[in-house]
């Protein structure tokens, strides 16, 4: 670093507590070396704007943008990526030598990596995927996997009018199914992913039937806790290649991390363990 203070960083969120950023963050800093630190707020909607303003004042170089502030910075920033546009929503802050907000969307990056690094052999061109949820997680997935060269997207949310917009952003290789139908996607889908919160810890399960998933599918999802979700365990038995979610929360923090303390982390057994200590 060309600045003689220490390089801050941080993940804002309500709540924060839970996030495993800071672990994550702590273990790269620590194998590199670098004499920064990474650290968790809680920033309540009404502080948002003073609080991003402030910061860089104080030494921080960036942020990581968590619920339920990662659509608000895009009105806050002065330079946004058109993939968090397109999006709509922004993960990843960087702030500029000039004072300026430069905001992203890293977390379809972070999915692409996580899937390619947990099965080399899926071929985006090798059928359609079918994409659960319609969130801001799905805008992220739907956006990478177009662009890989997806042939199509098959995609199912519990409130239709969401998935319809989100169709209507990324046009017509999104092709929208009823959620009461959703189990009838899987069988013709080469790639499974579950984007919505369903199967975490403390949530619902997911309830579509699984019995559609064949030896012949990738699946993965987007939840790390549990890491092998019911999801992950029908597709197990059913012989499919499984991808779990903790890999995406990983690799969506690296570009992040390179831009903040200069160095591009490497993604390694040992990262995971650090961050499930």
């Amino acid at each position: 670093m060309t600045d003689t203070r220490i390089p801050l960083a941080g993940v804002i969120g309500t709540p924060i507590a839970h996030s495993k950023s800071p672990r994550l963050h702590r273990h790269w800093l620590n194998t590199y070396g670098i004499n920064g630190h990474y650290i968790p707020m809680e920033v309540r909607a009404e502080d948002l704007e003073q609080v991003l303003r402030t910061l860089p004042k104080m030494g921080f170089v960036g942020l990581n943008v968590t619920i339920p502030h990662k659509e608000k910075v895009l009105t806050l920033a002065d330079q946004v990526t058109d993939r968090a546009t397109l999006i709509g929503a922004a993960n990843t802050l960087i702030f500029r030598p000039d004072g300026k907000i430069h905001a992203d969307n890293t977390d379809g990056f972070g999915f692409m990596e996580n899937l390619r690094r947990g099965a080399p052999s899926w071929d985006p061109a090798s059928g359609p995927a079918a994409v659960l949820g319609a969130g801001g997680a799905a805008r992220a997935v739907v956006s990478a996997l177009l662009d890989a060269g997806v042939p199509e997207i098959l995609l199912s949310n519990r409130t239709r009018v969401r998935a319809e917009q989100l169709r209507q952003d990324f046009g017509q290789r999104v092709r929208v199914i009823d959620w009461v139908q959703a189990g009838n996607i899987l069988e013709e889908a080469a790639l499974v992913v579950n984007t919505t919160s369903l199967g975490m810890l403390g949530k619902a399960e997911l309830r579509v039937p699984l019995d559609g998933i064949t030896s012949k599918s990738v699946v993965t999802d987007l939840v790390y806790n549990p890491l092998k979700t019911r999801l992950l365990q029908a597709a197990e038995a059913a012989g499919a290649t499984t991808v779990d979610g903790l890999g995406m929360l990983i690799y969506q923090a690296v570009p992040g991390f390179e831009r903040w303390f200069g160095v591009r982390p490497d993604v390694d057994e040992a990262t995971r363990a650090a961050v499930l200590a």
